[in-house]
């Protein structure tokens, strides 16, 4: 009995020699201890959460559906656009108008210029995409 004692305690010593790892816990934040090289981090992520939680305000669900369906409505005249761009019947030419937007494009035979025009404030913007012979 005394000899399964010894070999017992001879495999706890050296069990628990080899589980006494040196495990620190070092707090990141300055206000606990942590390093002060941290403080402006910490801030400006948590000035950006602040931002972000002020920005999205709670939506009805008539409002969710609203903008479902418009992103939807989008969705689908982004594709007749491009497809009246890069479609099989593709026009050399044209200008689409919906909304406050305007898209003039011209197929050059080696790039299709877009010009979209935000009719609201007047800016433009001009997407060159070269094409494949």
């Amino acid at each position: 009995m005394t000899r399964s004692v010894a070999v017992a305690a001879v495999f706890l010593a050296a069990f628990n020699s080899m589980a006494q790892a040196d495990f620190v816990y070092r707090p990141v934040n300055p206000t606990f201890g942590g390093s002060p090289l941290n403080s402006s981090h910490l801030q400006s992520l948590a000035a950006i959460q602040n931002l972000h939680e002020e920005s999205t305000p709670e939506r009805t669900s008539s409002q969710q559906f609203l903008r479902m369906l418009e992103a939807r409505l989008y969705s689908s005249l982004s594709t007749q656009v491009s497809e009246a761009i890069f479609g099989e019947d593709a026009l050399p030419s044209g200008t689409i108008a919906f909304s406050d937007q305007k898209v003039d494009f011209v197929n050059t035979g080696t790039e299709i210029q877009l010009t979209v025009t935000d009719l609201a404030n007047g800016q433009v913007t001009t997407i060159v995409i070269p094409t494949v012979q």
